[in-house]
């Protein structure tokens, strides 16, 4: 294996046979300690997280694949804690999609003006671009088509596979007595040219509430993996 890339939550490995390995690290985003999906930082480390968040997203992969929605999931092995993937291209330097249910984090302190805490955002959908030392800038569609990250056409069908993705894990948990305020995605493209969702699924992707109150990773990837 070839080392291609360091992230914050995951390191990325290049593969003989032309496919990458995922392997998950016990770290989580936030700031001062406390875990902020929305962070563009480390903020702690907890231990074992790393291998639950992967029994997450190959959960939710397989539940995408049974749906018909592309990804670029192969294979996970929980043991060692990495996930192959499909080769695929990012757009421009890196780009999250989030899908909002509830006002709260960044978008709450963008829009306090207008919004109240906890008011129904209805599945609204943001594109921010991955850049931390700019804070991840918010980036309209006109934008992405100037500075020639994507179409408009398929920022409609990113937006479209967020809603249906974003109301499939909404309905899952649901079931378990949780509420998804938010949750982040990110796409690119295939060898192909066809738009697959890329990275992972897990609690550090997305905001949960129950019962009124916001869930730590560590307590909603095991409501996440319970029967």
């Amino acid at each position: 294996m070839r080392k291609v890339y360091e992230g914050k939550t995951k390191t990325v490995f290049a593969l003989e046979n032309g496919n990458y390995r995922l392997v998950f690290k016990d770290d989580v985003t936030g700031e001062n300690g406390v875990f902020d999906p929305g962070a563009n930082q480390v903020g702690l480390s907890i231990e074992g997280i790393g291998k639950e968040n992967l029994r997450v997203s190959a959960m939710f992969f397989e539940m995408l694949e049974k749906e018909g929605i592309h990804t670029h999931f192969i294979s996970a092995d929980i043991e060692n804690g990495t996930m192959d993937v499909k080769p695929a291209k990012p757009f421009g330097k890196g780009l999250e999609i989030i899908c909002r249910f509830r006002a709260v984090g960044s978008f709450l302190r963008r829009y306090g003006t207008y919004v109240e805490e906890g008011d129904k955002l209805n599945g609204y959908v943001e594109a921010t671009l991955k850049d931390d030392e700019k804070g991840d800038p918010l980036v309209t569609v006109e934008g992405l088509e100037v500075l020639g990250i994507m179409s408009a056409e398929q920022f409609a069908e990113i937006k479209a596979t967020t809603q249906k993705i974003a109301a499939l894990i909404s309905e899952f948990l649901q079931k378990k007595g949780l509420e998804l305020y938010d949750i982040k995605f990110e796409f690119g493209t295939d060898k192909e040219g066809k738009v697959i969702l890329i990275d992972e699924i897990s609690s550090g992707n997305m905001r949960v509430y129950k019962e009124g109150k916001v869930m730590d990773p560590l307590d909603l990837t095991k409501a996440l993996l319970s029967d």
